[in-house]
């Protein structure tokens, strides 16, 4: 138990015991993240490279499209690390002008300009013996960049006005929805900054690419919005509703997954999140799904891994009732499983 497990199984073994057991856990990811939903494969990679992250106090480049969970990773890094018990600063790069860049970031000394009437910690001073999470470094402008390299090569700043180099012991983090590479190539990005901060590299994934998620992250948002109805109980969504959500290819994200479930909760006028309690363009998009243009074999890899993942959904994950309902072995379909990663 102190290694891990979550449960064990005592001698003689009964059936109905270890049947309680596996549905108690079957859903249940190998590596899971307080904070973070998924039992995909996918994400299951992401978990352990979390994992990995945290047990160093190398910096960190966490990548993936806006809306894909960046922050939430920080902070489980963070979270599981040494550095827990101390700062978590979030910069929003985009969001501070190169007027306030030194400002906010080093401080300054009481007299440093007119109006500095005391002395302010910077940041980056804040986050000693933390982590410095920068969101969306990618859209940083070139005096950003250079500001910061300093500090991440040598962990050491000087305050507007201040005499002293002041030391830091800080842990860097930077997301990004940008290809960094590519900018550093067309001269926008600075290559030593990336190499610095590309220590560790964590991609996530989009939620069209996770999609056997969608189902918990559903009920996860279900549990935290339902209270906000005070006139009636929220306790889940039809077959047909998530069908319909299952359809969607969310270029919001998990972002967007979750702006729709609060919304649904706010209009149903039932204990369960229907089809009509969806946006239009959700059903929309439901009702006129087609195959894209494109290689044939992709297009029937989908079809059959989405064929699959209905089937286990409406069996509850049980591989034999699956198959049977498929009109396969159950041997073909494990194979299946393990061609097309769902887990089970």
């Amino acid at each position: 138990m102190k290694l891990g497990a979550t449960d064990f199984l005592e001698k003689p073994l009964k059936n109905e015991t270890v049947l309680e057991i596996f549905e108690k856990f079957k859903d249940k990811p190998k590596v899971e993240i307080p904070g973070l939903i998924g039992i995909s494969k996918i994400m299951e990679d992401v978990y352990c490279g979390i994992r990995k992250a945290a047990l160093t106090d190398s910096n960190v480049l966490i990548t993936g499209e806006s809306g894909t969970g960046t922050e939430l990773v920080a902070r489980a890094i963070h979270n599981l690390s040494d550095r827990k018990d101390n700062s978590f600063i979030v910069i929003n790069c985009s969001a501070i002008p190169d007027t306030l860049l030194e400002s906010e970031l080093f401080g300054f000394e009481k007299g440093a300009f007119t109006g500095a009437t005391y002395t302010k910690k910077g940041l980056i001073e804040w986050a000693h013996k933390g982590t410095l999470f920068f969101n969306e470094i990618g859209d940083v402008s070139p005096l950003f960049q250079t500001k910061i390299l300093r500090v991440i090569q040598e962990g050491e700043f000087i305050k507007i006005g201040g005499a002293q180099p002041i030391k830091v012991n800080v842990r860097f983090i930077a997301a990004t929805n940008k290809d960094l590479i590519k900018a550093c190539k067309e001269g926008s990005f600075r290559e030593d900054l990336f190499y610095r901060l590309n220590v560790i590299q964590i991609e996530l994934p989009p939620l069209r690419n996770r999609k056997e998620d969608i189902p918990s992250l559903v009920k996860f948002f279900i549990n935290k919005h339902s209270s906000k109805r005070k006139d009636i109980h929220i306790r889940g969504i039809t077959e047909e509703a998530l069908d319909a959500l299952m359809n969607y290819s969310f270029p919001g994200h998990v972002r967007e997954l979750e702006n729709i479930i609060e919304r649904a909760i706010a209009f149903t006028n039932s204990s369960e999140i229907t089809v009509k309690d969806l946006p239009s363009y959700i059903i929309k998009s439901s009702h006129s799904k087609k195959i894209s243009h494109g290689n044939l074999k992709e297009a029937i890899n989908n079809f059959e891994k989405e064929l699959i993942w209905s089937a286990l959904q409406k069996t509850i994950g049980n591989i034999s009732k699956a198959a049977e309902l498929l009109g396969i072995h159950r041997q073909q379909l494990q194979r299946k499983l393990k061609q097309y990663k769902i887990a089970t």
